[in-house]
């Protein structure tokens, strides 16, 4: 694994530490197994966003704390140009880049995402968490997977959904698709 996941991992651990939580206790705060949490603090096996966020959330930190080892800062407004943005790579599948990872105190956390193409006869890979979800497609397609429902999503449509739901998210065809989603 990457040196990036190791030190999330690292932080992950600490925090919860810190909180005074047993690795038992956090994993079913978190609806997962005791021994998948414990991978994931092993720095071992990739860490989906959505867990970060719910970790975060439950630890009382930003996500942006967990993600780098730093506080945000801005309190009025934070400007993101083109291209920039907190990289946030935690599966081959997806490329995350924070938009706000700067600003203290978010209600919600926004993300642009890529997705490649991948064989769309493999099983789309599903994850949940508490809150709600919105995706906005900016380019190319997406097929997206909420609990048994299917979709297919096209540049400029919309879905937003309870992320307590199994869900994931593909993109079809022969490009990349780009998305922003908000995370609530």
């Amino acid at each position: 694994m990457s040196e990036n996941i190791k030190e999330i991992s690292r932080r992950l651990k600490e925090l919860r530490e810190i909180e005074g939580i047993s690795a038992q206790s956090f994993a079913k705060q978190l609806g997962i197994s005791v021994d998948l949490y414990l991978n994931y603090e092993s720095g071992e096996t990739d860490i989906p966003v959505s867990f970060l966020y719910d970790a975060a959330n439950r630890l009382k930190v930003d996500l942006t704390t967990l993600l780098t080892g730093q506080q945000p800062k801005l309190h009025i407004y934070s400007l993101v140009k083109k291209g920039e943005g907190l990289d946030v790579r935690r599966s081959k599948q997806y490329k995350y880049k924070n938009l706000a990872y700067n600003f203290f105190g978010k209600k919600a956390e926004p993300f642009l995402v890529t997705v490649e193409p991948t064989d769309e006869n493999a099983p789309i890979s599903l994850n949940s968490h508490p809150g709600q979800e919105m995706n906005y497609v900016l380019s190319g397609t997406v097929e997206i997977k909420i609990g048994e429902t299917v979709l297919t999503l096209s540049e400029g449509d919309t879905v937003y959904y309870n992320s307590a739901y199994p869900h994931g998210m593909r993109a079809i065809g022969e490009k990349s698709a780009t998305f922003l989603a908000l995370i609530f």
